[in-house]
Parts: C-alpha cells; structure tokens; sequence
C-alpha cells in the first residue's frame, strides 16, 4: 500500500466510522508512537491510547454526524485531507470543517496528525464550487 492507498484509507475509515460513532477503525489507523493534534494550541494526544481517548469523548457529544472527505493530496509519505461534518452536538446543530495534515510510517499508520479547523452553527452542506468536496461523492 502507498501513501495514496493509506490516505484513502484514512478518509473512508474516519468517514464511516464517525458516522457510526464507532471508535476502534479510527483507533487501528494509528502507529504506537503516533502524535495527534486536535487543535493548533491544544497538547497532542499520544499513541493509540490517546487517539481513543479524544474520539471517545469526542463521539460521546455528538448524534447523527454525515461526514465527507475530500480526495487526499499526497507528496511521499504526508498527505493532506480535508473533512467536512455535519452533526447535533450536546444537543445543538453544529457544522464543523477542516484539513488533517498527515504522515505514515513504512506500515502506512498514522504517525503524525496535526488537524486545523472551525465550527458553524447548524447543520451546513458545503457549497460545491471552489471547495474540495465539488467533485467528491462522500
């Protein structure tokens, strides 16, 4: 598998696994020494101990996220994908949207993730044109 396979992979894996609220596919993505960063200021989560502790309670706020992502950008072994979620959050209709900045190992896990992203209120498509999702079909 390359770097593109293991990307692709990546953005299925998070796209249906979010929209199931399911933890472990996520989890099995990433390597023993993985750092992911949620958030520019936020201190990285470690290995896949910290990857399920974030989406854990991450999943816990969250009911009915429709999730897209975008065809992964890829130069040697980073790639860069761009999501977009829809989904009710403790409650209130939240759209969130973002870029995952990503490196795998010579296994094609998740070694580095650094995640920059915003958050709307309601529930938002993305608008086809100029986005990374206008010629998705997820």
């Amino acid at each position: 598998m390359d770097a593109r396979d293991a990307a692709r992979r990546w953005a299925e894996t998070w796209r249906t696994a979010w929209e199931a609220l399911d933890l472990d596919p996520i989890v099995a993505l990433y390597a023993s020494d993985a750092t992911f960063s949620t958030e520019p200021f936020r201190e990285p989560y470690r290995g896949p101990e910290g990857v399920r502790a974030y989406v854990e309670r991450v999943f816990g706020e969250e009911e009915a996220p429709r999730v897209r992502t975008s065809e992964p950008i890829v130069d040697g072994d980073r790639a860069a994908i761009s999501w977009w979620a829809s989904l009710q959050e403790d409650g209130a209709e939240v759209t969130l949207a973002g870029t995952s900045v990503l490196r795998f190992d010579a296994e094609r896990l998740v070694v580095e993730q650094w995640d920059a992203w915003n958050a709307a209120d309601g529930r938002r498509d993305p608008a086809p044109a100029g986005t990374p999702f206008a010629n998705s079909d997820v």
